[in-house]
């Protein structure tokens, strides 16, 4: 098979896994090498759908052994069957990088003999780029489940960020969707992962380079079983604390393949992803616990409503609250005021008192946070009554008015997207 047949088949295959990104390390260009991985070293593009993408995204292969029901891949689907050598791997990611279409490669793949026979073609394809390209930028790599700790090492001193994604949010559903996969050949190898990134940080005698040193992610699908929010939510807020993860990606269930376990679907779940998306980011930058968003009698996420706005209609008690007298954390708890808002209006407000035209100067939309806010012991002008019926019917109609519909699309390395300014925004601050 020609290597470009190949490229389109593993390249489409690749796309149904959202765990990569591409920030987060910083290797300077040492030796006249290709290529560096620091921060802002790495340029990004954004999809239709608002994703970061600017890897080589790729699957070693998709002649997979295991037969997830959920999955593409599946060994019983009759799909085109394609595998790279790690050599092709390697030229392919730098032709492309020295046509200056990629950044860095983000490499998975399925399960091709055994989960050590394909690590082994992983750790090769990362080690030809490395020592004998002498490539020092991004490199992301899925770690396979069930493989030995020993090649974990070897792959995670070559690359910049594993990850292992665990898939499913219950055990139960792991048995009922992929009963040849098991909970501790997922959690295992995570576990061992950040507890080497820990060791290496303190003692740095038994690495000789930087093992992992972009940490790792995983992803979870959401909608191919019947977990709630919260339970998807209180595993993630487990995985950051306990496993010190850098991003869990949710990726929307696509109805791909028939099967009674799985429900069927005439559109991804979308929306529930990106409310999980608004949500993770509450706990990792706005200091919210799961709990707060959701409980038991309230186990999913409002469908018009962003995480943030709905707990603050259910928590009105705790305002309004005044601009000039509250913390760092009471700010970001604020809907429509994000991190950069909020560092914002701590630095201005040690000069002079705010009132909402200095807010609006220092670049606060006040489209949300107007309904929830005090500047010098007073409302905005609009806002003449606060209860939560008055104010929950004005942000329905603000949702309504302002966001445009878009069409969602799977996205392929082949297609030129363009992404909007909100888009944008979005991707870069994450402000809620």
């Amino acid at each position: 098979m020609e290597i470009f047949d190949k490229l389109k088949i593993l390249a489409d295959s690749a796309k149904y896994d959202a765990s990569c990104s591409s920030s987060g390390s910083n290797r300077k260009n040492l030796n006249k090498g290709i290529g560096n991985g620091h921060i802002s070293g790495i340029c990004h593009s954004w999809g239709a759908d608002g994703r970061c993408i600017s890897l080589l995204k790729i699957l070693f292969t998709n002649a997979c052994m295991y037969d997830c029901k959920y999955c593409i891949n599946r060994a019983s689907n009759s799909v085109k069957r394609a595998t790279f050598t790690p050599r092709e791997v390697a030229d392919l990611t730098i032709n492309f990088y020295k046509r200056n279409y990629i950044e860095g490669l983000f490499l998975s793949s399925a399960v091709i003999k055994s989960p050590d026979y394909t690590m082994e073609r992983l750790i090769e394809t990362a080690s030809i780029l490395r020592n004998e390209y002498n490539f020092n930028g991004y490199i992301h790599c899925k770690t396979i489940p069930g493989c030995s700790q020993e090649l974990i090492d070897k792959l995670g001193v070559l690359v910049d960020r594993l990850s292992v994604n665990i898939e499913l949010p219950s055990n139960t559903s792991l048995k009922l969707l992929a009963p040849q996969k098991e909970k501790d050949g997922i959690l295992k190898p995570m576990t061992y992962i950040s507890n080497n990134i820990k060791i290496n940080k303190i003692d740095k005698s038994k690495y000789k380079k930087k093992f992992v040193p972009a940490g790792q992610t995983t992803q979870l699908i959401v909608g191919a079983t019947p977990e709630t929010d919260l339970k998807i939510l209180k595993l993630s807020e487990g995985m950051y604390k306990n496993l010190k993860l850098k991003r869990v990606y949710y990726s929307a269930y696509i109805s791909i393949n028939n099967d009674k376990n799985l429900p069927t679907l005439e559109t991804p779940p979308l929306l529930r992803e990106n409310r999980l998306y608004q949500a993770d980011w509450l706990l990792r930058f706005y200091g919210f616990q799961a709990d707060e968003l959701l409980n038991e009698s309230n186990p999913n996420f409002n469908t018009l409503l962003d995480p943030k706005c709905d707990w603050a209609l259910r928590n009105l008690d705790k305002f309004p609250i005044e601009i000039n007298t509250a913390d760092y954390y009471t700010l970001l708890r604020i809907p429509g005021i994000g991190v950069i808002s909020a560092k914002k209006i701590i630095t201005a407000r040690r000069e002079f008192l705010l009132d909402f035209e200095s807010l609006k100067k220092l670049g606060v939309v006040l489209k949300r946070a107007q309904y929830f806010i005090t500047c010098k012991g007073k409302y905005f002008n609009e806002v003449y009554k606060f209860n939560k019926s008055f104010i929950e019917t004005n942000l329905l109609y603000e949702e309504r008015n302002t966001i445009p519909q878009k069409k969602f699309e799977q996205l392929s390395i082949f297609d030129k997207l363009l992404p909007t300014k909100e888009d944008k925004v979005k991707c870069l601050t994450g402000s809620l």
